[in-house]
Formats: structure tokens, C-alpha cells, sequence
């Protein structure tokens, strides 16, 4: 009876320890998974799809330099389809909005942050909408595909 009741115990602590160690992760935050260097897959001026990495017939071609890297302590580097750089800080605004600020140069219009919406995010893609209007481009909102380099 005792080592039954012994048998017994070390099956259910055996059953315990790999319940418990087969827990859900808990996902990881917004601002950990956008941590990381992008660039363009595609972009839409206003409604008109304008680039398409590797596409033959990209209206605005200068947009494979579009270059989106963003830190894990914080500091953004941006650069727009005119190679033009700034750099600055990024923040994540609840789980929907990217914030880069303090950017020098201050890009056209800008007053030197520029708002993003976060559309979809998974480890190798994320949709960014811009908030304003961008006067590089006739003021249109634009839409960026991005994906990790």
C-alpha cells in the first residue's frame, strides 16, 4: 500500500511539473516585437499603390530606401524615399500608434514627430499608416508595408 500511494504521488507531481512547464507564453508587447529594422515591401500614396519591392513598373521606384529602424532602448532612424535620414526617439501609444519624436533634421512639415498607425504587426511584417498628411508626397496619407531586413 505504501508504495502504491508512493507511485501514486510521483505520477501526479510528474503530471504537475510538465502542466506547468507547458503554460502559454504570454505574448510579447507591442513595443517589443516593432523593435527592429524595416524597410519598404510596399507603399500606397493616398489610394494609388505607388511601390512594390522588386515590382518592374513602381511609380516611385526611390522608395526602396524607405528605411524604418527602430531600437530596443528607444532611439528611431528614419529615412524617406528622398534618402533623406532623421533620427530621433519612437514610442508606442497603447498597442495602436507609433510616435517617432524629436526628429533632426525635422522632416518637411513635421514639427518634427511624425504619428504612425499600427495596422497589423507579426515578427516579420508590419502596416503602418501615417497619421498627416505628407507634403512630399501631395499630401496624401500614406500606407507602408514594411518587413524585417
Amino acid at each position: 500500500m505504501k508504495k502504491t500511494y508512493t507511485l501514486l504521488c510521483t505520477i501526479l507531481l510528474a503530471i504537475t511539473l510538465v502542466t506547468a512547464g507547458c503554460g502559454k507564453k504570454s505574448p510579447k508587447a507591442v513595443s517589443e516585437r516593432i523593435a527592429k529594422s524595416w524597410a519598404a515591401e510596399s507603399v500606397k500614396e493616398g489610394t494609388v499603390v505607388v511601390y512594390t519591392r522588386g515590382g518592374a513598373g513602381n511609380i516611385r521606384a526611390e522608395y526602396s530606401n524607405f528605411k524604418l529602424v527602430l531600437n530596443s532602448g528607444g532611439v528611431a532612424t528614419y529615412t524617406e524615399f528622398d534618402k533623406n535620414i532623421f533620427t530621433g526617439t519612437w514610442a508606442v501609444d497603447g498597442e495602436t500608434t507609433l510616435i517617432l519624436s524629436g526628429l533632426t533634421p525635422q522632416p518637411s512639415g513635421s514639427g518634427g514627430t511624425v504619428k504612425f498607425t499600427i495596422t497589423s504587426l507579426d515578427d516579420t511584417k508590419v502596416v503602418l499608416t501615417r497619421v498627416d498628411a505628407s507634403p512630399k508626397t501631395g499630401n496624401t496619407i500614406n500606407q507602408y508595408t514594411l518587413s524585417t531586413q
